[in-house]
């Protein structure tokens, strides 16, 4: 299995797999949040793994900002074609009926969503306040034993130190990484989980370090994910 080639985005195949196999996982009736869909590439990975009677919820506000590396400020006119692109990805790939979108920011869009999160996928605004947002507001819906996996964590400095903040030392057990796609599960890991943590912090340096050769034109891509 991969992530479909035919949408653009950053997830990677076996970023994909990981995501497709926390969605087989889930029960009928679950309730699957994605913050951050951009074109669609993971909700359609998500959509088409989900149980029957599952609710797949993409919260993205295609303000056409924090949609890629330097494409940090608000563009209406790129925004709206996400917006346009996401939706035909979906009708594409055929699971418009499964994906309920919330076009708002992640910040006010908790009330979009009724009870637990059984499954929480974050790749939102990747600078350290609002990554901590989400990681903190939308975390603590997120049922007991239920799983959270965040994009660009030991990748994207803001990322990686919400994560450090918010998440390593609090209430959640570390399960692994796909490249850059970190998997936890919501159940106080202790000081062996944030040692695995911990550990993923010289794989950080050095993206930290290629993303700035690249930018210093030193280096040619792929950025690293």
């Amino acid at each position: 299995m991969s992530a479909p080639a035919d949408i653009e985005g950053w997830l990677t195949d076996a970023q994909a797999d990981r995501l497709r196999a926390a969605a087989q996982r889930l029960e009928s009736g679950a309730t699957v949040v994605e913050i951050g869909s951009f074109r669609g590439k993971s909700a359609v990975v998500l959509a088409a793994a989900v149980p029957a009677g599952a609710r797949v919820v993409c919260i993205d506000p295609h303000l056409g900002s924090d949609r890629g590396p330097q494409e940090i400020a608000a563009d209406h006119e790129r925004g709206e074609d996400d917006y346009e692109a996401f939706h035909a990805n979906l009708a594409r790939h055929g699971v418009t009926d499964a994906v309920e979108h919330v076009r708002a920011l992640s910040s006010e869009a908790l009330d979009a969503v009724d009870g637990p999160v059984d499954l929480l996928y974050v790749d939102g605004a990747h600078r350290f306040r609002p990554a901590g947002d989400d990681l903190v507001r939308w975390g603590a819906r997120v049922r007991p034993d239920g799983a959270m996996l965040v994009h660009d964590s030991f990748s994207s400095i803001g990322v990686t130190l919400a994560l450090l903040r918010h998440v390593t030392f609090g209430a959640w057990t570390y399960v692994g990484r796909s490249g850059s796609l970190a998997e936890y599960r919501r159940q106080r890991g202790g000081p062996a989980s944030a040692l695995r943590q911990l550990a993923q912090l010289p794989w950080f340096a050095r993206n930290v370090v290629l993303k700035a050769l690249i930018l210093a034109r030193l280096r040619r891509g792929p950025w690293p994910y």
